[in-house]
């Protein structure tokens, strides 16, 4: 993720020490970044095991002011004694790793020092959503620390509404105008006359057959019991401080520079999801140039479906005609999975080194489907929202399947977790410039790859790159330029293809969460940029899918080291990191 330092990760001849060797620097930097990690995940409520080992830890993570001040300490000694390692000393693949590890303390620590956490909630992704991915718990043992993390809810609660009203304290919240709704998701908790309304009860619905059924009825009570006694009353409290002081009282403005130390706070957060070294004028200016380029393309494709209007009623045509729109939920489902299947078929052609991890497609819960993306990936999941089928187009589907299944995120991200020759820092971390730039680049792939069947679906990609570029405009116009929710929502309006509901819930997104938006086409250019610069190179050396997996084997990190690579993808004459399967 990160600064400056990214820049040139592998090239950095910092002056060797005598006073230690070469081993023991690798050694010193080795320790160090390992035990902070599993320090990190222990504190945070996640397993420090790996595997079948893996269980889930009996507490909810500690977010009180002192917990954040302890975070804040050993983040901030990590990046000293970081400083005090020479990466000349360093192998090859530990220069890697340092850069992707030292981006990490860094956007911690930056959090740490603009007390992020005083602003746990957003439009997207706020502290109390239940995960709409579950993932299964698979033992006795896992159910009774599960309903340990239940009986603690009370408790992480009240901490989270302490930070929320020092936040509100300073003026350091979501924008008001992105949280309108939001308690929906509150409500579906603490109004719940039953356990089972609520979301928390999923992994009860289906429990695994190691527990005997006396036994799994008594784990059912004791859950129905905690779920009653503490946590919908927790979320019945949290829900009167949101309507009561936290919404009314939330900040007026949009712009992340009008926050506490604002211009820092933002341009922390541009590091943070580029990894680059860019300024809001230049990323402007940079949106507008590719949008202008993008619409180019949209204008020819536009002719070849024999439309005769300009482009806003094309547009609007796409918005409208029924033919782009599924009937029912299942239709939409149905559709992912076939665009899903046909990737199957053309996967070997464009990569050669392949996930063993399957996913499943889902849909997006009710609860949290109003003001949820259209979709979303990891591993194990593609996840649909069946929401106002009037605003899920299929011309786009095919983009979206590809983006958040396969090649994207539910198949890059697989193969970085089963990649175990790297620190799992490495392989678990996620670097947002990476990860998303690489599923955008999938989208722009699936045309190479036959993907688009007809313009309209071709379009629709394209309105999807346009809506990534349009991003770089949006989120540094509204953080930077001062630009009004209308104005952003007019501009994606205008620009792009999307349901006027879509647009209304990323604009949101993009003015809660800064910076995040920005991360998506400035990573696929890298990719992109440095794909055309190993063809130049390569000639017909070059080798497509041992280009793929050299940049899939790095797993998620900064811009500068997927450059690095493909540097080291020429120098080698175009060869992948998988010989036998190239």
């Amino acid at each position: 993720m990160r600064r400056s330092v990214f820049l040139l990760p592998l090239l950095i001849a910092a002056a060797p020490t005598p006073q230690a060797s070469h081993g023991d620097w690798n050694a010193r930097f080795l320790t160090l970044s390992n035990d902070e990690y599993l320090w990190r995940l222990a504190d945070s409520g996640q397993p420090t095991e790996r595997g079948p080992a893996a269980i889930m830890p009996p507490h909810l993570p500690d977010v009180s002011p002192q917990a954040q001040a302890a975070r804040a300490a050993r983040w901030n000694d990590t990046l000293k004694q970081l400083d005090a390692i020479p990466q000349s000393a360093l192998t090859p693949e530990n220069r890697i790793n340092y850069a992707v590890y030292r981006g990490q303390i860094e956007a911690l620590a930056a959090e740490q020092h603009f007390r992020e956490w005083e602003k746990p909630v957003n439009s997207d992704s706020p502290f109390w959503q239940v995960d709409v991915d579950p993932k299964p718990l698979r033992s006795e043992q896992e159910y009774l620390n599960y309903i340990s993390r239940l009986s603690e809810m009370p408790r992480y609660i009240d901490q989270q509404i302490a930070n929320m009203k020092a936040g509100e304290a300073r003026g350091f919240t979501a924008p008001k105008a992105t949280l309108e709704g939001r308690d929906g998701s509150i409500a579906a908790v603490a109004d719940a006359k039953t356990a089972e309304e609520t979301g928390w009860w999923a992994p009860f619905k289906e429990m695994p057959n190691t527990i005997t059924a006396a036994r799994a009825e008594e784990l059912r009570k004791q859950a129905r019991s905690v779920i009653m006694a503490k946590v919908v009353p927790a979320y019945a409290k949290l829900l009167g401080y949101w309507k009561a002081d936290y919404f009314p009282h939330a900040n007026p403005v949009l712009a992340a520079e009008k926050l506490p130390d604002g211009e820092a706070y933002y341009a922390s957060k541009i590091r943070e999801f580029t990894t680059l070294d860019m300024t809001p004028d230049q990323i402007h200016a940079y949106g507008l140039q590719q949008v202008a380029s993008i619409h180019a393309e949209m204008l020819e494709v536009m002719k070849q479906t024999g439309f005769k209007g300009d482009f806003p009623a094309f547009l609007q045509f796409l918005r409208t005609d029924p033919q782009f729109y599924a009937k029912t939920p299942q239709a939409l489902l149905d559709r992912a999975a076939w665009a899903a299947k046909m990737f199957d078929g053309k996967a070997s052609t464009w990569f050669g080194h392949l996930p063993r991890a399957r996913f499943a497609i889902v849909p997006v819960p009710p609860s949290i489907a109003p003001t949820y993306t259209s979709g979303r990936g990891g591993p194990g999941v593609y996840l649909v929202n069946t929401y106002d089928l009037p605003s899920r187009p299929l011309y786009q589907l095919t983009a979206l399947t590809l983006h958040e299944s396969a090649p994207g995120h539910a198949f890059q991200i697989p193969l970085a977790m089963e990649n175990k020759d790297q620190p799992r820092y490495r392989s678990e971390g996620y670097i947002s410039a990476y990860g998303e730039g690489w599923a955008l680049y999938c989208e722009r792939l699936g045309d190479e790859m036959g993907m688009y069947q007809t313009p309209y679906e071709k379009f629709g990609m394209l309105s999807f790159q346009m809506w990534r570029a349009a991003r770089l405009v949006v989120d540094t116009g509204v953080h930077h330029l001062g630009w009004t929710r209308e104005q952003a929502q007019k501009y994606l309006h205008d620009n792009t293809a999307l349901a006027d509901h879509d647009i209304e819930t990323e604009v949101d997104r993009y003015i809660s969460w800064p910076g995040q938006a920005l991360s998506y086409y400035l990573g696929e250019k890298t990719i992109r940029d440095d794909r055309a610069r190993a063809e130049k190179a390569l000639g017909p050396k070059f080798n497509i899918r041992a280009f793929h997996d050299a940049i899939l084997q790095l797993g998620s990190v900064p811009m500068s080291v997927v450059d690095a690579r493909t540097d080291q993808f020429i120098a080698e004459g175009g060869k992948g990191p998988y010989p036998d399967e190239e």
